[in-house]
């Protein structure tokens, strides 16, 4: 299920088929790497958002679907969406869902007012869910997908505890763990997480950029 995926960083993703490439909050992307064909951004934050890694990215034809705030400041061939939102890019069929926090010493760092986004997405036969930053929210929990990607960093997202919580109330065939090794989290949440979220199968990347934390 994980055949075509690529880790640069933090939460940033390659899905390509070899026809169609995708990429999920770019950033730290290989010089050399194919164009997009589509582009998803998850929120503001710019280590999930980087317009100069889109720029690079970006050629005629390129999609790019994001939330209405990165939206007002972007160019080109561009679907604005919001939570519940549901649109279709090259037939891949894209869901956005709620990311947002609800611990209390987070709350200020993506509150709900600002209807950032994860996205449900079907990549290759398979649905895979792209969480975002997010806290463990119940509207999560009755997500169906193969894969689930979720940030385990703490901090500014889910800790392991909690990303292991939500991975066990989902059951996905897979998780994986994300947004860890940069700015937060260490290297050592990856086999914390596989610890925590048993029974879910967890399968870990490893980037291409080197963990600086």
């Amino acid at each position: 299920m994980l055949e075509g995926f690529t880790w640069f960083r933090q939460s940033a993703y390659r899905w390509t088929d070899g026809e169609l490439n995708v990429y999920i909050d770019p950033w730290g992307v290989d010089e050399g790497s194919p164009p997009a064909d589509l582009i998803l951004i998850t929120h503001a934050h710019q280590d999930h958002f980087q317009p100069d890694e889109i720029d690079r990215l970006r050629v005629d034809g390129t999609r790019l679907i994001a939330p209405h705030d990165i939206a007002e400041s972007l160019k080109g061939d561009l679907t604005p969406i919001a939570p519940g939102d549901v649109a279709e890019a090259f037939g891949i069929k894209i869901q956005a869902v709620p990311a947002y926090n609800i611990v209390e010493e987070r709350l200020e760092k993506h509150p709900k007012e600002n209807n950032w986004v994860g996205y449900l997405v079907e990549l290759g036969g398979h649905t895979c869910y792209h969480a975002g930053d997010t806290d463990h929210l119940p509207e999560l929990e009755t997500i169906s997908t193969d894969v689930a990607f979720l940030p385990v960093g703490g901090t500014y997202t889910m800790d392991v505890p909690q990303a292991a919580d939500l991975a066990r109330a989902m059951k996905p065939g897979v998780a994986v763990p994300m947004h860890y090794g940069f700015v937060v989290g260490t290297v050592s949440d990856e086999q914390a997480f596989r610890e925590q979220a048993a029974p879910v199968k967890v399968e870990t990347f490893r980037p291409t950029n080197p963990f600086e934390c």
